[in-house]
């Protein structure tokens, strides 16, 4: 993240987004697949290429669903941050930060046990997980485990600044995931 200022001299909090460019790189039609999409492609930056991989440059290639407002799009054309306006509303999705295996206290918020009256070395334990009654742990019980790594969708964010020549979006507020994460942008 980081922050601009705007005519007012106000601080605005934003993450800046390398939004392309990618490549439209297969338009699926009804007739053929059975719906309407296409496929995009987007250059991921590697440092050593395998030799399995060497002419296959498109290293993440995401398929969209194909709207009306698209317009005629074909096979080879470039998409970039040049089709975003300032002031323009989007909604970005993407893997959140994962946290590893966590207790219920900290995944759940939890409020843990007492510190006295008869509470010996379990103090951030979940206590009790099921009843003398069906005599198992009921579906759907909060308790330890994984956290994070889920996808995330934060909507409604405002576009501040476009720079078309190296193709960055500063966007107000945060995103999920940590820095380098791919993240998809809905207009």
């Amino acid at each position: 993240m980081s922050q601009i200022f705007d005519e007012k001299g106000g601080r605005v909090p934003v993450t800046l987004i390398e939004a392309g460019p990618c490549q439209i790189l297969q338009i699926k039609t009804k007739e053929k697949d059975g719906y309407e999409a296409f496929q995009i492609g987007f250059v991921k930056k590697v440092r050593k290429i395998k030799k399995a991989e060497k002419g296959k440059e498109f290293k993440i290639i995401k398929e969209a669903g194909k709207k009306k407002d698209h317009g005629e799009i074909k096979t080879g054309d470039i998409v970039d941050a040049s089709i975003f306006a300032e002031g323009d509303k989007v909604t970005i999705a993407g893997i959140s930060k994962g946290k590893g295996y966590q207790g219920a206290v900290k995944k759940w918020g939890f409020s843990g046990r007492n510190a006295t009256h008869g509470v010996k070395h379990e103090h951030r334990t979940l206590g009790s997980v099921g009843t003398s009654w069906p005599e198992r742990v009921i579906k759907g019980r909060h308790m330890s485990g994984r956290m994070g790594s889920d996808r995330t969708t934060v909507k409604n964010l405002k576009v501040v600044r476009v720079d078309k020549e190296n193709n960055l979006l500063a966007v107000k507020g945060a995103l999920p995931g940590a820095k380098g994460t791919l993240l998809e942008i809905f207009n």
